[in-house]
């Protein structure tokens, strides 16, 4: 293994917000724990964030909608003068893969580029809006033969199970999870319900404010950005007094409003890209001692069920959220309950402080192996020669 007080890590996204729970809060603060030199290329203008200490920051474009072609020009221009420099590339983003540097001069240079999946990107395909619907079915083809490109020429990270038979060779798995207070909250359970994430229409937006208007004397708390097809809503809704919309709040910020909670909401809609991925949603309220109410996506039953730690509502149904909510608070023993197997279960299973050492691991031995290529590469470059 590569010592981890020396490896040298380039993290590229074009698309997440820099701060993203799983690329900042997750992975870049355990390479940093463990010693790495990070360096970290994100749309931070684009998004208002300023870089932050301890990392070396690159500001690039930032790809929406359609407007990626600049965005993925100046990443494929630096990824092209700079990646050599490190031991290990970790790219954020598909659309990435269009700008990853050549297979041989990685090669040459000993770089490991790692490609972190952490979405179904055929099945998104289908909900971007930007995407006209006759060229869905086209672009989710696309997505699958890039998929097939990368497995044969990068090294990849899944970040779900569900995801390993997309593929047709093993990867290791990274879990999406939260870190997880050794100790669940203490504080007096509050009449307030919370949901944290980004806010859009395919995630509940909508019937979350139409919870907030029907729910007597418990308070809705939406902690995230939102997208345009439903920030007018909400804005429309906070300023009426109806709910209470935060915006984007920092993780680590963002996971402390948790605590005190009567409940979590995770109203996803019935969509193939919420199919086989884990909600983290999810994991940080019954990390944070919160049951979970949530709508009946099959890797979100499984969690909830198997844990006991939540109510399950059919989707779009909101008078059956409204009733769960009213039911947790009716019965505060068996809310109690319900938070105690949900923090066990995620202190059991979904714990980032220990994945963190997994992905840790991962990367090294993607390292290792990149190191060994360069020394093969030059030795037949030698013989050739």
């Amino acid at each position: 293994m590569v010592p981890r007080d020396r490896l040298e890590v380039l993290v590229v996204t074009v698309v997440h917000d820099p701060f993203d729970a799983r690329i900042w809060h997750r992975q870049i603060r355990a390479m940093l724990d463990a010693g790495y030199a990070v360096t970290y290329a994100a749309p931070f203008s684009a998004y208002g964030r300023a870089p932050q200490p301890g990392v070396r920051s690159i500001d690039l474009p930032r790809a929406l909608g359609r407007r990626r072609v600049r965005a993925l020009r100046a990443a494929r221009s630096f990824l092209r003068s700079r990646s050599s420099l490190f031991d290990v590339v970790l790219l954020h983003d598909p659309d990435l893969l269009l700008a990853v540097p050549s297979t041989s001069r990685a090669r040459r240079a000993g770089t490991a580029v790692v490609w972190d999946v952490h979405e179904d990107t055929a099945a998104a395909v289908g909900m971007r809006s930007w995407i006209p619907r006759v060229l869905r079915v086209v672009a989710a083809r696309a997505v699958r033969l890039a998929e097939a490109w990368a497995e044969r020429r990068l090294h990849l990270i899944l970040a779900e199970p569900g995801y390993v038979e997309r593929f047709a060779r093993p990867h290791p798995v990274v879990p999406n999870s939260v870190r997880v207070p050794p100790e669940m909250p203490a504080e007096p359970v509050e009449p307030r319900v919370v949901y944290l994430g980004k806010l859009t229409a395919a995630r509940g937006a909508l019937e979350m404010i139409d919870v907030a208007r029907r729910l007597r004397d418990v308070r809705v708390e939406l902690i995230g950005p939102a997208t345009d097809d439903v920030a007018a809503a909400l804005r429309a809704a906070d300023d009426e007094g109806v709910l209470d919309w935060r915006g984007f709040v920092p993780n680590d910020v963002a996971t402390a409003r948790l605590d005190g909670a009567l409940a979590g909401l995770s109203l996803l809609h019935d969509e193939p890209n919420y199919a086989h991925s884990q909600p983290t949603k999810v994991l940080e309220y019954m990390a944070h001692g919160l049951p979970v109410v949530t709508t009946p996506n099959a890797t979100s039953v499984d969690v909830v069920e198997s844990a006991q730690a939540g109510v399950v509502v059919g989707f779009d149904d909101v008078a059956a959220v409204v009733e769960a909510i009213d039911g947790l608070r009716a019965d505060p023993a068996g809310r109690a309950a319900m938070a105690r197997r949900g923090h066990a279960a995620a202190r059991e299973r979904y714990d980032w402080n220990r994945d963190a050492t997994s992905f840790l691991d991962t990367l090294e031995a993607f390292a290792a192996s990149s190191a060994r290529d360069r020394q093969q590469f030059r030795q037949r470059s030698d013989d050739e020669g």
